[in-house]
C-alpha cells in the first residue's frame, strides 16, 4: 500500500508539471491568422501597432477610442490605406474617419479615396480608403511630400452621441503599395528613413564609432539605397536612340561623296 501512495503521488507531480507545457503549446487567444498582422492596436503615436504592408492588421475596441497602427513605406511606393469597421448592432449615425501621417508626424492628403464616411442608423459595417502620394527619396524643407520612413494610421470616430460611447466595435487594416519605379525618381536622398529612434544614437563600439538605433519596423526587403531606378535603364536607351538617329540622319544627307572633275572650259 506505502509503494502504491508513493507511486500515485509521483504521478500526480509529474501530471503537474505537465499541465503548464501543454497550456503553453496551446495556440494564444491573441494570435493572428494573419502572421506578423496585429491584433491590438495602440492608443497614441508612441503605441502604434507595427504592421507589414500586405497583412490585414485587426482589434477590438469602443466606439470613441483613437486606434493607432504603423507601417513602413519606401521610395517609389503608393501606398493604400483601407479601413473597414464593424458596428454593433444598434447604434445611432457615426462618422469615422482614417487619417495617415509620415515619420515627421506630418498629415499626409489622400489623391483618392472615402477617407471620411458616416455609417447611418443600424448599418453593420463602414468601409474607407485612402490613396496617398508616391513616396519620394527627397523633398524640399519646406515641402509637405511623403518621404520614406515609418507612416502612422489614426482610425477614429468624428461625431458620437453619448448613447454610443463605448460600445464594442471591431477594426480591420490592410496597407498595400503600387511601385511606381523610375516615373517618381528624384536627384537625391535622405540621410536615414524617417523611423523612430532615427535621432538616438547607440553606445560607443570600441573604435568610438556611433550608429543610429532605428526601429524594427522596415519593408521585407529592406530600405532602399535611393541611387537606383529604372530611370537609368531609360535614360541609358533614349541615349542609344538618340545616337541611333543621329547616325541614321548623316548617312541620308551626306550625298554621294565629292563631285567628279570637271576640267576648266569644258
Amino acid at each position: 500500500m506505502r509503494a502504491i501512495r508513493v507511486l500515485s503521488a509521483a504521478l500526480l507531480t509529474l501530471g503537474l508539471a505537465a499541465a503548464p507545457a501543454a497550456a503553453d503549446s496551446s495556440p494564444s487567444p491573441s494570435a493572428s491568422a494573419d502572421g506578423k498582422a496585429p491584433t491590438q492596436a495602440g492608443t497614441s503615436f508612441r503605441t502604434a501597432a507595427e504592421m507589414d504592408q500586405g497583412r490585414t492588421a485587426t482589434a477590438s475596441a469602443s466606439t470613441g477610442d483613437y486606434l493607432y497602427w504603423s507601417f513602413p513605406a519606401d521610395t517609389g511606393q503608393r501606398p493604400t490605406v483601407k479601413a473597414t469597421v464593424k458596428l454593433p448592432g444598434a447604434h445611432a449615425a457615426q462618422t469615422w474617419q482614417l487619417d495617415v501621417y509620415d515619420g515627421l508626424r506630418r498629415h499626409q492628403s489622400c489623391q483618392y479615396g472615402a477617407a471620411t464616411r458616416t455609417a447611418e442608423q443600424g448599418t453593420a459595417t463602414v468601409g474607407l480608403a485612402c490613396v496617398l502620394r508616391t513616396v519620394r527619396a527627397w523633398s524640399e524643407p519646406w515641402a509637405n511630400d511623403p518621404l520614406p520612413g515609418t507612416y502612422y494610421v489614426r482610425l477614429t470616430v468624428l461625431n458620437l452621441g453619448s448613447a454610443d460611447l463605448g460600445l464594442p466595435v471591431r477594426a480591420e487594416v490592410r496597407v498595400d503599395s503600387k511601385n511606381i519605379g523610375g516615373a517618381a525618381a528624384v536627384d537625391g536622398s535622405l540621410g536615414k528613413p524617417l523611423v523612430p529612434g532615427v535621432a538616438v544614437e547607440s553606445p560607443a563600439a570600441k573604435d568610438g564609432s556611433k550608429s543610429a538605433v532605428l526601429s524594427a519596423i522596415e519593408p521585407d526587403d529592406g530600405w532602399s539605397s535611393h541611387w537606383w531606378s529604372s530611370r537609368w535603364v531609360w535614360t541609358a536607351v533614349g541615349g542609344a536612340l538618340a545616337a541611333l538617329a543621329g547616325i541614321g540622319g548623316y548617312a541620308l544627307t551626306r550625298g554621294r561623296g565629292r563631285p567628279a572633275y570637271v576640267p576648266p572650259g569644258a
